[in-house]
């Protein structure tokens, strides 16, 4: 017992002087933070769970080993400025100026941006396979040129395969310079060096680093990625289009905080069959969100359309019952659609509400508003509902139309030719008006029509347009009576 106490002292004594021979047994490794994160909303859980806590989505936890705390410190660091302190600063001594823009050469493109491309600016550009997403970015980089040294990352395809589009394309390959890699480290090491002014992530999904276990496409490897370029582009001003695969449902696949960390989302929306593409602007921190950029697929890559209106009523038909042309507005610019309604006897308990570039939810309200203020009921008839060209309309200038449309295909009969209509339509009948109405009825006047059914608030104050009929409606009943 006694030689056991002497040699428990002598250890002791030992670990306290710091014998190098000896295991400090103190000391301890830190294990990596484990968090589980949810891939539709971006919120985050010390344990799984079935259900998010913070969106309700089943079964969308994915585990996330979290970066050790002084490299978050750092990165943060950088992040800010370099400096690991921040200043409080009124917002009155802050210089001011406007952002340096570059006209990318491709004037729908520029519109959607909001004037051109901003100086360290991060676009993600999100839509279905095929789409034009690639071919957009490629045709970018060749319009710029030399004017702006750009580099295009591809994780998808090979070096041939890319060659091969630009040459399709027509593009000028001496300009174009081309990287395949996978790993954001060594992505960040070339663009350091190259020094481009522009550069395309094709695409964010295939993007992995190395300082992490999971797979490509993976919640953590998103983030990460996506937050190193992000990073990247603020401090050396380089800027960057980050290409987004789409799930099923239409959005963006991985964590939805990757479309909070950049400055614009992008989404190229389109029908199946059609060879017209549209650019609409879902988030832009240099610009307008309700913008709107038209173009065509052929041969030689996408055409940008710059009188859409035109190209959407090239097909149609004078004096067609169900059938109205309205006039919506795009971000600064009206357009001119057609609106197309068929009222058939249902078969069904349930008839069916089937809508196609509008909400369908509104055309179910409008037709109960149709029936209680209008006197036209059709409970037991499907209605089918469809905006010509792919064009999805988001305001409620398309209220007024829709049931007039509806009336029409109802009754058999067409409406009067040249006509065109829009308005809000509120749950008391009422008609109430919508921006910029002057404006719309121009543009309408411009393509030749010469009659239109508009909100009363909505007529021109200084005075009336050359060779067109306006016709100012309050309630519902007054405009089904002048559609007559």
């Amino acid at each position: 017992m006694a030689e056991s106490l002497r040699l428990g002292r002598q250890r002791t004594g030992l670990l306290q002087s710091g014998a190098p021979n000896l295991p400090q047994w103190s000391a301890r490794v830190a294990k990596p933070k484990i968090a589980y994160v949810c891939t539709e909303c971006g919120g985050s859980s010390s344990k799984w769970q079935g259900q998010c806590p913070d969106c309700g989505a089943w079964n969308t936890l994915v585990e996330f080993a979290g970066a050790p705390a002084s490299a978050g410190a750092r990165g943060r660091a950088g992040y800010a400025g370099g400096s690991g302190s921040a200043v409080v600063t009124r917002l009155d001594q802050v210089p001011q100026g406007v952002e340096a823009r570059t006209e990318v050469g491709i004037g729908e493109l520029d519109r959607v941006l909001g004037g051109g491309l901003v100086e360290g600016s991060v676009v993600l550009i999100g839509g279905d396979p095929g789409i034009g997403k690639s071919t957009l970015l490629l045709q970018t980089l060749g319009s710029l040129g030399s004017r702006l040294p750009g580099l295009y990352v591809t994780g998808e395809e090979s070096l041939g395969q890319v060659a091969n589009r630009a040459s399709r394309l027509g593009l000028s390959l001496p300009g174009l310079h081309c990287l395949t890699e996978t790993c954001v480290e060594r992505i960040v090491q070339h663009l350091a060096k190259e020094k481009p002014k522009l550069a395309v992530i094709d695409s964010i999904q295939t993007i992995y680093s190395e300082q992490l276990p999971a797979a490509p496409g993976s919640v953590s490897q998103v983030r990460e990625s996506a937050a190193r370029l992000v990073r990247h582009a603020k401090e050396q001003g380089t800027s960057i289009f980050l290409v987004g695969h789409v799930t099923k449902e239409g959005g963006i696949a991985g964590p939805r905080v990757l479309e909070h960390m950049v400055d614009a989302v992008l989404y190229f929306e389109g029908e199946s069959g059609s060879r017209f593409r549209v650019l609409r602007a879902f988030k832009n921190r240099f610009g307008a969100v309700n913008e709107l950029g038209v173009f065509a697929m052929g041969d030689r890559g996408l055409r940008e359309v710059p009188n859409p209106s035109a190209m959407f009523l090239s097909g149609t038909l004078s004096q067609t019952p169900g059938s109205i042309v309205m006039v919506t507005r795009e971000g600064t610019r009206p357009l001119l659609v057609e609106v197309q309604a068929l009222v058939d006897q249902s078969s069904l308990s349930n008839p069916r509400r089937v809508s196609l570039g509008l909400e369908q939810n509104r055309l179910a309200m409008l037709l109960a508003v149709l029936h209680r203020h209008g006197g036209l009921a059709v409970f037991d008839q499907d209605v089918f509902v469809n905006v010509v060209g792919g064009i999805r309309v988001q305001e409620t200038a398309a209220d007024l139309p829709v049931l007039l449309a509806v009336l029409s295909s109802y009754r058999d009969r067409p409406l009067a030719e040249k006509t065109v209509s829009f308005g809000e339509v509120g749950l008391s009948g009422e008609i109430r008006p919508v921006p910029n109405g002057e404006e719309r009825l121009r543009e309408a006047a411009s393509h030749g029509f010469r009659r239109a059914i508009v909100p009363k608030a909505n007529l021109p104050r200084k005075g009336s347009i050359k060779d067109m009929e306006i016709i100012g409606v309050e309630r519902l009943v007054q405009a089904l009576e002048a559609a007559d």
